[in-house]
């Protein structure tokens, strides 16, 4: 089914691209007729590119980064992407050097973490360093919204900097930076190296947090609506083996191999904890979840505040193709999210409603700026 060549599937090493080593490692993807070549890459920059040049025939990526490559958001041309299957729920976390933390404390706020940006500024010291992934990841929204609950201005009193999730903890003991939100199994790493204390994990500040997709071009959905199929059912039977808890710590042994994570079997194995694959309709590619990473976007001027939030969001994540897929292999739908609860915003996110939250959002920003 794949031609001349294998499909070639681009990944990074972390957690969440669980769902397409499995595939390959279990022979679900075998199973399914596929000749597939997962494709280790060193960052997310290097995802984009290839993804929007067709050196990659699709990608484990981050979600908003898919949404910013397709409106040419993400420093290359526009390329629109469909995403048939979300790859995790839940999995990034806040983690913060050990040496703050007698400092700012513990807890989910960030309350600690202002009264050391103030005291460095009255100081004239350096302002506090944290690392993301990404401009475009839930890491950076995660990040950001977490820092301006508590009164922070991510883009005025905090230095933020970009780097190689793999490389995160190896910054932090080098001092380079001082806290980071990244996906696991790089949080708990850094716990375990002693550098750093996790303050808060997504799934506590944006409940079943959503992160990565699987995601191929439009066009080459079109042209190649079968074999698109056959990945779909190969991930979606993955996802399921890596959510069974009898099953774990394969997973962790198998995402440990240098090829693929790369970190200590252990290590993985207790990262994967929080993290959800499949189970309670986790890979369904919820147009919801494109809403509220877009408005993100578009508070923090990522993104043209003019754009149609509502209507980016149903043509990126596909949930009709996901449904073709979990229906051939007898799994129950996932209805769509109607309304999300707990991310922070004053009354429950709504996609109807994604439009003016974001306009909001940023006009409370420019007003505090």
């Amino acid at each position: 089914m794949s031609g001349e060549r294998p499909l070639r599937l681009g990944f990074i090493a972390l957690n969440d691209a669980a769902v397409l080593i499995a595939a390959k490692e279990k022979g679900f993807f075998a199973a399914e007729g596929l000749d597939v070549e997962l494709s280790r890459q060193v960052s997310w920059a290097t995802v984009r590119d290839k993804m929007s040049v067709g050196a990659l025939d699709g990608a484990h990526m981050l979600a908003p980064t898919a949404l910013a490559i397709s409106l040419g958001a993400a420093g290359a041309e526009a390329t629109p992407l469909a995403a048939p299957l979300a790859l995790n729920i839940n999995g990034p976390a806040i983690t913060v050097a050990s040496r703050l933390m007698a400092v700012i404390g513990e807890g989910q706020t960030a309350d600690g973490l202002a009264r050391l940006v103030a005291r460095r500024r009255e100081e004239g010291a350096s302002p506090i360093t944290l690392a993301v992934v990404f401009p475009f990841s839930v890491h950076n929204y995660l990040l950001r919204d977490w820092l301006a609950r508590a009164g922070i201005d991510p883009d005025r009193d905090v230095r933020l900097t970009i780097a190689p999730p793999s490389r995160m903890t190896e910054l932090l003991v080098g001092g380079v930076v001082e806290g980071f939100c990244v996906t696991e199994p790089w949080d708990t790493a850094a716990v375990a190296a002693g550098a750093g204390q996790v303050v808060v994990r997504g799934s506590q500040f944006w409940p079943r947090t959503p992160d990565k997709v699987f995601t191929v071009t439009e066009a080459w959905a079109n042209a190649r609506p079968d074999e698109l199929q056959a990945l779909a059912r190969a991930m979606l039977r993955a996802g399921a083996w890596a959510d069974d808890p009898a099953n774990r710590a394969a997973l962790a042994m198998m995402l440990a191999q240098p090829d693929y994570v790369g970190a200590e079997a252990q290590v993985i194995e207790a990262s994967l904890a929080d993290m959800i694959f499949h189970a309670g309709g986790a890979s369904a590619p919820q147009p919801i979840h494109a809403a509220w990473l877009l408005s993100q976007m578009a508070r923090w001027s990522h993104i043209d505040p003019t754009i149609d939030i509502e209507a980016v969001a149903r043509r990126v994540y596909r949930p009709d193709l996901y449904a073709i897929a979990a229906a051939a292999l007898g799994m129950p739908e996932a209805p769509p999210l109607e309304v999300l609860e707990g991310f922070g915003s004053e009354r429950p996110f709504r996609l109807a409603t994604a439009q003016a939250y974001a306009d909001e959002a940023r006009s409370r920003r420019v007003s505090a700026g």
